[in-house]
């Protein structure tokens, strides 16, 4: 199974199966929701804001708390915030 290295979401559940880079081809590294014609699209700049960002659009999906948080846990070691 694949995840997005932005967010962590699985590809399976991404409506677009992956974003798109610069020239129009499937990312094979981030989802549609995080990623688009080669430029991310959630504003954050930090693994600590993309954890906030996705436990907040968690819980607005009916996500409990602790779900949330243990999901997002990983976001730091994803290809995009490694060297961030």
């Amino acid at each position: 199974m694949r995840f997005c290295e932005s967010c962590g979401m699985p590809f399976s559940q991404d409506p677009e199966n992956g974003g798109t880079n610069s020239d129009g081809s499937k990312s094979t590294d981030y989802c549609s929701l995080c990623y688009k014609d080669g430029v991310f699209l959630d504003g954050c700049t930090t693994a600590e804001e993309m954890q906030e960002f996705c436990m907040k659009k968690m819980r607005e999906k009916g996500t409990p708390k602790g779900i949330a948080w243990v999901s997002t846990r990983r976001i730091p070691k994803y290809k995009r915030w490694k060297n961030t």
